[in-house]
């Protein structure tokens, strides 16, 4: 009862901080950290303990679900190189930075060090896109960043598994590497099948409950499923997610859709909440029970490891930079060059939430030096988000990007599209009605054509939801022909969602109990 009590207090402060980081611009990850150790240090606190196994499929599964639905193939094949260099090579580098320092400054076994440095390597997109979202920032930054967040998490998982894999067995580099050559393929044909098996359960119960609740089980399902299998749950979950996310949007109801993401929305906000609490209680535990030599030593190490991650990827991003500029020039790459404000933003976009908490509480009971380790893990996380998260938004106003229309551009091209779509659905019909829905297309024709998006209003219902569907045939048909990005799919796809809604009979189309 005292954990329950104490994360209803965690959510209505988090509510009341929240209108702080609306108002003030701050990253609302930033004010969940704040709230998480405000009311973890209260004196009557609970004790708590999570599995380390629960943690992982608990708090992990649906992030990666989350940022894997998000981010299709083609955007990782368009953009491999700075990806792979975020999401790899930085990730990889900070990891072996922080290992280091663990080894040679605490004296870490070479294991437990590179845990460390996996769990706080991967960058938390949610809190970057919390503050990147308020401001007009280039395009390709934006998308790089948030592909970023699922990539990186993956690497970051993979090594921590071998990680712990490593401490627990002496004979790590023989068998268990056997083992997990076996499990990244398998992970991967896995999710794929269960992806494509969920294509078939979840359409027949789709607009229902029951349909809502799948979504949960098959995510958590397929997780436990690889991990059972000893697969890749990680690799898993990525690709279930992107069969998904190719296929379902097309097949789903609009009143569904809308359902399902608000409900995940929902979901991965409370499990932030939930990792916030947890982290901070148990590392409540740990300093209570730590004498005061072992905890300025820990304190020392923590700040060392925050110094380090913060370092690593400013002057790896910057490198990054300068080494693309150069073979740009000389004419060995094709690939587009940032500029040196883009990669600056990019270097400062390192916070670390969700992920990095997730990990650390997965680490087993008897983890060596795990109490150092979770101490470290949330100095870095409370450390990234307080001082670059509030520092975030007055770098981008110093930098001064020059505004971005592509996105503009790209939903004005796509919406004529769809209505030349919808007028031709109406071609051939000349009772009154379809003459007179004709020409309020026509009308919103010229108008979105100028770079204006009309509220859609007619009495004419049933000719609208056969327009729409026109729309939607032709916007699916624009994303096989990889004609618009998946981000204006999904913004044109919410807007005929709600148009969808706005015309349908009373009581249509509901979500139902079963």
């Amino acid at each position: 009862m005292a954990f329950f009590e104490s994360m209803l207090t965690l959510l209505l402060v988090a509510i009341v901080f929240l209108q702080f980081s609306r108002k003030f611009r701050i990253p609302y990850p930033t004010m969940l950290a704040i709230a998480g150790i405000i009311v973890a240090a209260v004196p009557w606190a609970p004790e708590v303990a999570i599995d380390p196994q629960l943690a992982l499929a608990l708090l992990i599964a649906p992030v990666l679900f989350d940022a894997a639905y998000d981010l299709p193939p083609r955007t990782l094949r368009r953009n491999w190189l700075p990806l792979f260099s975020l999401a790899a090579i930085a990730v990889v580098l900070t990891t072996a930075a922080v290992a280091t320092v663990g080894v040679t400054m605490a004296g870490l076994p070479l294991a437990a060090a590179v845990a460390l440095g996996a769990i706080v390597a991967p960058p938390d997109a949610a809190a970057a896109t919390a503050m990147l979202d308020r401001f007009d920032l280039p395009r390709q930054t934006y998308v790089i960043l948030k592909g970023e967040s699922l990539l990186n998490d993956a690497v970051a998982l993979l090594i921590f598994s071998a990680a712990v894999a490593a401490a627990a067995s002496p004979a790590f580099f023989t068998g268990a590497l056997a083992e997990l050559a076996l499990a990244v393929p398998g992970g991967l044909i896995l999710g794929y099948l269960l992806g494509r098996l969920y294509m078939v359960v979840g359409l027949k119960l789709a607009g229902t409950l029951g349909g809502t609740l799948l979504e949960f089980v098959a995510t958590f399902g397929t997780w436990i499923i690889a991990e059972r299998l000893h697969l890749s749950a990680i690799l898993a979950i990525v690709v279930y997610a992107m069969v998904i996310a190719r296929y379902m949007p097309e097949r789903q109801t609009a009143r569904h859709r809308i359902h399902s993401y608000s409900v995940w929305e929902a979901a991965v906000f409370l499990l932030n909440v939930l990792a916030f609490l947890l982290m901070g209680l148990q590392v409540r535990q740990i300093v209570l029970d730590l004498d005061p030599g072992r905890l300025n030593y820990a304190i020392t190490l923590a700040a060392a490891v925050f110094v380090t991650v913060i370092g690593v990827r400013l002057a790896w991003v910057l490198l990054y930079n300068r080494v693309i500029t150069f073979l740009a020039e000389r004419g060995y790459t094709r690939q587009a060059v940032p500029t040196f404000a883009t990669s600056l933003l990019a270097g400062w976009c390192g916070m670390r939430g969700l992920v990095t908490l997730a990990t650390a509480l997965a680490l087993p009971i008897d983890f060596p030096d795990r109490d150092i380790i979770l101490l470290s893990a949330l100095a870095v996380v409370l450390g990234t988000l307080i001082v670059q998260g509030l520092t975030l938004g007055p770098l981008i106003r110093v930098l001064k990007f020059e505004p971005d229309t592509s996105l503009d551009r790209n939903l004005t091209r796509a919406r004529v599209a769809l209505i030349d779509a919808a007028l031709a659905e109406l071609a051939d019909g000349e009772d009154k009605s379809t003459r007179i829905l004709r020409d309020v297309y026509t009308s919103e024709r010229e108008i979105t054509a100028d770079g204006k998006h009309p509220r859609e209003v007619s009495s004419l219902d049933k000719q609208r939801r056969s327009v729409i569907a026109a729309k939607r045939r032709k916007l699916a048909a624009m994303r096989r022909a990889d004609e618009i990005d998946d981000d204006v799919f999904h913004m044109l796809e919410q807007e005929l969602d709600w148009a969808e809604l706005a015309v349908l009979p009373p009581g249509r189309d509901e979500i139902v109990e079963s």
